[in-house]
């Protein structure tokens, strides 16, 4: 029953969490953050897969 009343108070709390983030606009903030990395990451995945071709097409000739 305790855990029960824990997780219903953990989840409302991160519910009132998300709207202060979002009411002071902070919300955007993350967001824009976790996009960036994101982007970042897959940038990075291309250049390296791209660097590994052309070393596999050296290795082959």
């Amino acid at each position: 029953m305790q855990i029960k009343l824990l997780l219903i108070l953990n989840f409302i709390s991160q519910v009132e969490m998300a709207n202060l983030m979002r009411s002071n606009g902070k919300i955007y903030v993350v967001v824009a953050v976790i996009s960036i990395i994101f982007l970042g990451i897959i940038f990075f995945l291309i250049r390296i897969d791209s660097k590994i071709r052309k070393i596999e097409k050296r290795n082959e000739e």
